[in-house]
């Protein structure tokens, strides 16, 4: 157990102030994005979605139908793109907007 005197302290750029680690750990992750589907539900690493349309792949000369079903997807920072495997496709990312959470 730290005594008061031996406490970590971290710079908070968003205030501009120096806190305390324990402070700093309980607040928020405001940089968290949130990327939801074509029908508004939220999505997260790990989730599995299905395809709303036809998608045509550019560089595999191959098309997803509607109604693929996507799992394991990973959120990749961009609020609009989740990044995917899909057999015989390498780097696959999606829009978003031609997906719909199971």
């Amino acid at each position: 157990m730290n005594a008061a005197g031996d406490e970590d302290y971290v710079y908070d750029e968003a205030t501009g102030e120096w806190i305390s680690a324990s402070e700093a750990a309980a607040r928020p992750a405001d940089d968290a994005v949130e990327v939801r589907d074509a029908v508004g539900n939220l999505l997260a690493d790990g989730d599995s979605v299905t395809l709303i349309k036809d998608l045509t792949v550019k560089g595999a000369g191959q098309t997803l139908k509607r109604g693929t079903l996507i799992k394991s997807i990973r959120l990749t920072g961009d609020p609009q793109e989740i990044d995917c495997k899909y057999e015989g496709i390498k780097g696959l990312v999606l829009r978003a907007e031609f997906v719909k959470k199971r």
